[in-house]
C-alpha cells in the first residue's frame, strides 16, 4: 500500500495529484496522505523487531519508542527534501511539494506521528493475537 501512494505521488508529484483538495486550503494534500502512512507503515514493523529483538516489553514505552522512531524517519526526509531544495534551488518546488505553506516540513512529520500512534492504537492487539499464534 505505501508502494502505491509514493507512485502515484511520483506521477503527478506530490502538489498534483488529482481529487486531493478537499480541505479548502488552496492547496492539494495528498502528501498528508504519504506523510501519515510514513508514519503508519513502519510503526508495526518496528514493533515486530523490537518485541523480537529488545528486552523492550510491549506497553507504554515501547510506544514512545516507536513513535519517536517514526518521527525520527520522517525528520530525515525532510532534511533530505531540504538538501534537495538547496542543490535545485528554484527548481526543488515540484520536488518539495509545500506549495507556499511555511509549515509544511513540521506538519509533514506531525502527520508521520500521527501515523505512527494510530497504527499502534488500530493494530498492536491484532499484532500481539498474531505472534501468540507463533
Amino acid at each position: 500500500m505505501h508502494m502505491i501512494i509514493l507512485m502515484v505521488g511520483g506521477h503527478y508529484t506530490y502538489a498534483r495529484v488529482p481529487g486531493f483538495e478537499w480541505l479548502g486550503e488552496g492547496r492539494n494534500n495528498y502528501d498528508k496522505i504519504g506523510h501519515f502512512a510514513q508514519g503508519f507503515i513502519p510503526a508495526i514493523v518496528m514493533r515486530e523487531l523490537l518485541i523480537r529483538t529488545s528486552d523492550l516489553k510491549p506497553g507504554k514505552w515501547m510506544a514512545v519508542v516507536i513513535v519517536f522512531s517514526c518521527l525520527g524517519i520522517s525528520a530525515v526526509y525532510e532534511l533530505i527534501e531540504w538538501g534537495a531544495a538547496v542543490m535545485l534551488g528554484q527548481g526543488a518546488d515540484e520536488f518539495l511539494g509545500t506549495q507556499g505553506d511555511v509549515w509544511d516540513t513540521q506538519k509533514d512529520m506531525g502527520m508521520a506521528g500521527i501515523g505512527a500512534s494510530a497504527a499502534l492504537i488500530l493494530l498492536s492487539r491484532a499484532h500481539d493475537k498474531a505472534l501468540s499464534r507463533l
